[in-house]
């Protein structure tokens, strides 16, 4: 195994190099692609001079603020490209801890896609108030029932995608750019026949900076489980 951990940034110059270290700690042979969208803060900048100290951290520019799934995509397209296997994504914000990546990577072994998941035995979530705990059970709940999927958590991602699996799947065909990308690649992943693994991991909001989910993302993601619902996606994930 080769992985790659694709991790999209924009303003998270407080968040990138402690988080490096860390995954480090726990996976030393990992690589990290941090995909940054011009982010005014020089979070681009940082990883740069990281990258420069330690060829395991790399960064892929973008030319502006162009959605975390569009993110997810370019990374992935890249890790491909350079023969990485497993690709794995996470948040840049510490809300998806590292030490959950050696049992996530450990599940690769034998799934094609597996999930760091909040709602399995074990899993859950810190600091969160009621009404978002509620809306996101509730989005869960309706992901499994509109896209026929029995994974507990669809919204999250922390994830490990193997290599083949990715090459299965027609990822050109996406159309989520942000969050709600996870709905839509865990649908694909699910009509192309993966092998779907979940391992517990406790969610925690993030440390510092401020989170990137808005409104609008949340009525985009609602908006898009109900145009998976109804497309002309074929059991083979292709379009």
């Amino acid at each position: 195994m080769r992985p790659l951990i694709v991790i999209g940034t924009y303003n998270e110059r407080e968040n990138v190099e402690p988080l490096a270290r860390e995954i480090h700690a726990r996976a030393p042979e990992t690589h990290i692609l941090f995909v940054d969208d011009a982010s005014p803060d020089g979070t681009g900048d940082l990883v740069r001079a990281m990258g420069q100290r330690d060829p395991r951290v790399k960064l892929l520019p973008r030319p502006g603020k162009l959605g975390l799934g569009s993110a997810i995509l370019d990374g992935m397209r890249v890790g491909l490209a350079e023969g990485y296997d497993p690709i794995c994504t996470m948040d840049a914000d510490f809300s998806h801890h590292p030490s959950y990546l050696p049992a996530i990577l450990a599940g690769s072994e034998t799934h094609d896609l597996m999930i760091g998941s909040r709602y399995v035995p074990g899993g859950g979530t810190r600091n969160w108030g009621l009404s978002r705990r509620i809306l996101s059970r509730g989005s869960n709940v309706m992901s499994r029932l509109l896209l026929g999927v029995r994974t507990r958590d669809c919204t999250g991602n922390y994830r490990a995608y193997r290599a083949d699996l990715l090459r299965r799947i027609d990822r050109d065909a996406i159309r989520s750019t942000g969050y709600s990308f996870m709905e839509e690649m865990l649908m694909l992943c699910h009509r192309a026949g993966a092998r779907i693994g979940e391992t517990p991991i406790v969610f925690e909001d993030r440390r510092v900076g401020k989170s990137k989910i808005s409104r609008k993302e949340i009525l985009n993601a609602m908006f898009t489980l109900f145009r998976l619902r109804f497309s002309g996606v074929g059991r083979n994930g292709r379009a």
